[in-house]
């Protein structure tokens, strides 16, 4: 069966997205860019990692791709606006983009496999994409090995109950952790692995953080996958709303992401 995307596009789930930039999401790559590459960014989303990577490879051409069309647009008015010329979006499916072979010198996916059911077979299509001495770049969260503090009910029953609709949407919520040996078994023959975390702690952290899984909690395509999959009711939702406001309150309160992050090359 199709793998289905977890949290959907609902805008406390494209906040967090409009968060991300080169600089606290693509920091492993950024060293290898240079100006005048081609790059692919898979699963662009709002765009915002994406005007970075073509800062930073001007006057060198990026394309960002995602299966929304209404991000694609977002991300559109987002360079527009920014003024960043040398990028364009496209609607476009991850496994099969529609590029030629050795069309790119990077192709970059941040928080991407995490939401494919067949991963192997889109690292696989991605590296016919790069020239032979190209590059692939993935990050992704396991969310597995997430830390929250203090601990709470409600937010180790959302740990679980994330962790078990992502699986059911054929997922991988620990998809850090695999991209190493994902790559390997695609057919990479170098694979630089590295990690990074993102830490939310402080008032504004916590506010913005566990604010925005709050409403996911009520009006994302989390909330309606917890009970239309049947790995959740509204009780299970309202203490998992519960617990995210109690720690965005709390002074103690932090969380620690952990990524996993590949540079690899054919």
């Amino acid at each position: 069966m199709p793998e289905r995307y977890t949290l959907g596009h609902h805008e406390s789930v494209l906040r967090s997205h409009r968060w991300r930039t080169g600089a606290n999401s693509a920091a492993y790559l950024l060293p290898h860019l240079r100006p005048g590459m081609r790059v692919l960014d898979v699963g662009s989303g709002p765009g915002t990692i994406t005007v970075d990577l073509a800062r930073a490879v001007y006057p060198g051409h990026v394309i960002g791709i995602d299966a929304s069309a209404d991000v694609v647009a977002e991300a559109t008015r987002l360079a527009t606006g920014q003024g960043v010329t040398n990028v364009e979006f496209r609607v476009a499916d991850a496994y099969d983009p529609g590029f030629d072979d050795g069309a790119f010198d990077v192709v970059h996916a941040h928080q991407v496999l995490q939401h494919l059911g067949r991963p192997v077979e889109a690292l696989a299509s991605w590296r016919a994409l790069v020239s032979p001495d190209g590059l692939v770049a993935a990050r992704d969260c396991d969310y597995v090995g997430a830390i929250v503090a203090p601990a709470r009910p409600g937010l180790e029953l959302w740990a679980s109950t994330y962790q078990a609709l992502a699986r059911h949407n054929h997922g991988t919520p620990d998809a850090g952790r695999h991209l190493k040996a994902w790559a390997r078994e695609a057919g990479f023959s170098v694979v630089e692995s590295s990690a990074s975390l993102w830490c939310f702690e402080d008032d504004s952290d916590r506010a913005w953080w566990g604010g925005l899984w709050a409403d996911r909690t009520v009006d994302s395509e989390f909330a309606v996958g917890v009970t239309r999959r049947g790995v959740g009711d509204a009780a299970t939702l309202a203490a998992i709303r519960e617990g995210w406001l109690a720690w965005r309150d709390d002074p103690d309160g932090w969380m620690i992401l952990l990524h996993g992050e590949i540079l690899a090359r054919a």
